[in-house]
């Protein structure tokens, strides 16, 4: 069984070294990647190499609603053996060795490393560059050693996520046609109700955006990244131009500014309002209501101030937009390929 879509991208085709044990529905591999044997990815699991590598060891396994990704201009991503990584959660960039269980909505960022024979419990964000030896288990944010673990109870830890993992993620709407010329809608995204879409705004893989109540309205330029789920159950969402909502963000009838920045793994909940140009860091939370001034970079669990949104932090933003609307027109590209062929 193979994954519902490949894409390459930039050249790269991805590579197995064997057919994966399981393939679930809408799972999507994509470009510089390398598995190893019996592989198992569940329903809209996105491994997504489009600018380093990701390599995989054997007997990966990635829950459903879970995503691996790269930093493009800056690092890969690599597993090791018998690596357990349960639903919606992100490695991102990151370095992990074998034998390591993810729980269910962990967050991996940037250049983090985590050592071989490690848990990192439900709900984790492990910071950029940390450094995480193997052998014991982590939680919180950021993710801190709570106790040393032996290899017996990392394999019942593995093999409890494996067993309770394998129902899917349920049916979903059927995915919409992609009308406008300037627009990326991934084949593997999801859409229903009102939902618009400005000028060269990009949904990609195994996104969710369900309108249940209020409409959906995203702004021009603005990217919306894999398995990221926005669903309406009262007045809608309106997120401006030029902002960037990451992997695995959960979005609730709220309004979000123009070039702004949600990070990975982040909860909006219904009813806050994020200004223009304001960075919410990744796996942070907002409170019902809440409200984030603009200019400053905010995180945490509810979301604070932390620290002004400087000139460097404004660039990278930037490039990120400007970055993802050139893989927009890339994927078109490669996926009117495959309808064409």
């Amino acid at each position: 069984m193979n994954p519902e879509l490949t894409l390459p991208h930039d050249g790269h085709v991805p590579e197995f070294s064997a057919r994966p044990v399981w393939c679930g529905r809408d799972s999507t591999v994509i470009g510089a990647v390398r598995i190893g044997a019996q592989a198992w990815l569940g329903d809209a699991a996105v491994i997504r190499a489009d600018g380093q590598p990701v390599i995989l060891g054997d007997r990966f396994w990635l829950g459903h609603r879970s995503t691996v990704h790269i930093a493009t201009f800056g690092q890969g991503t690599t597993c090791g053996d018998r690596v357990t990584v349960g639903r919606n959660s992100v490695l991102h960039a990151c370095t992990l060795g074998s034998d390591v269980v993810v729980e269910d909505d962990v967050v991996i960022l940037d250049e983090a490393s985590v050592g071989d024979g490690a848990i990192i419990e439900a709900g984790a964000t492990v910071f950029p560059r940390a450094e995480l030896a193997g052998g014991f288990a982590y939680a919180g944010s950021p993710a801190r050693a709570v106790r040393p673990v032996g290899q017996g109870e990392v394999a019942e830890r593995a093999e409890r996520l494996r067993e309770g993992g394998t129902e899917g993620i349920g049916p979903e709407a059927e995915p919409v046609s992609d009308l406008d010329p300037d627009v990326f809608i991934a084949r593997t995204a999801r859409l229903r109700g009102r939902v618009g879409l400005g000028a060269g705004a990009s949904v990609l893989f195994c996104c969710a955006l369900e309108a249940e109540a209020g409409p959906i309205v995203i702004g021009a330029d603005t990217n919306i990244q894999d398995n990221t789920v926005i669903r309406t159950r009262g007045e809608g969402v309106i997120i401006g131009r030029d902002t960037t909502v990451a992997h695995n963000v959960r979005i609730g009838d709220c309004r979000i500014g123009a070039r702004s920045l949600i990070g990975i793994g982040a909860t909006v909940a219904p009813g806050t309002l994020i200004a223009d140009d304001v960075m919410l860091a990744a796996g942070s939370t907002t409170d019902p209501g809440q409200i984030l001034a603009s200019g400053h970079l905010w995180g945490g669990r509810p979301a604070r101030i932390l620290a002004p949104l400087d000139a460097e932090r404004r660039t990278m933003m930037l490039r990120i937009v400007e970055g993802y609307r050139q893989h927009g027109r890339a994927y078109r590209k490669a996926q009117d390929g495959l309808t064409a062929g």
